[in-house]
């Protein structure tokens, strides 16, 4: 693949893993489980491609989201080693695709700037202050073009809490879309994180995996 300058990947770890989730942000639409209804991205071309990704980093679920029944949702750490490894896909898309998902996902109001390169030349870039994902994270190339993703730029591990069983599948449903995990493998996979553990049995990890 040439490398073309206007294309990023975005590398999701939460509900976003769902491929019809993730392209209401560029189609416009409502999400299964969620109250609100996005507008999508002004150019709406569907991501030229998708692949598995692992961030190396650890993943919890913390804060309580309206949206998600007062559940947990899903962040990464800041601190990244290869001890560590969370479950992410990526999406090929334009840099204004990814400034209009990003306003969505953040509720940005107004014109957004990114600068992609400041991003890469420190590794992070905080672009919206508050905010839980304001924060942008470089994570390498794939093909010659850059992978982000974002998180908070704060630990949320003091505000750890029970995602909502809809938010759950919807990221159970796309790992089963990109990677080639049988039941177990995804409930190993889920079971000992933080918001999970303690919350959900194996049992009804499996339940929900299966159902």
């Amino acid at each position: 693949m040439t490398k073309d300058h206007n294309k990023v990947w975005y590398a999701s770890y939460g509900s976003n893993l769902q491929m019809e989730r993730f392209l209401c942000y560029i189609r416009g639409g409502q999400p299964y489980g969620r109250p609100d209804i996005y507008e999508g991205c002004l150019d709406k071309t569907l991501p030229e491609d998708n692949e598995e990704f692992y961030i190396c980093s650890r993943l919890y679920f913390a804060k309580e989201s309206s949206g998600w029944n007062k559940g947990g949702v899903g962040f990464i750490s800041n601190t990244f080693d290869n001890k560590s490894q969370t479950l992410a896909r990526m999406y090929l898309i334009t840099k204004e695709q990814f400034v209009d998902v990003v306003k969505q996902e953040t509720k940005f109001k107004g014109n957004l700037e990114i600068n992609f390169d400041e991003c890469i030349n420190n590794g992070s870039l905080i672009f919206k202050d508050p905010s839980w994902y304001g924060n942008l994270i470089y994570l390498g190339e794939q093909n010659q073009q850059p992978i982000f993703t974002f998180t908070s730029k704060e630990d949320f591990s003091h505000l750890i809490n029970r995602p909502d069983r809809k938010y759950l599948k919807t990221i159970i449903e796309g790992i089963k879309e990109v990677f080639p995990f049988d039941d177990n493998e995804i409930c190993d996979y889920l079971f000992p994180l933080e918001g999970i553990e303690g919350n959900y049995t194996r049992k009804e990890l499996l339940d929900l995996i299966n159902g």
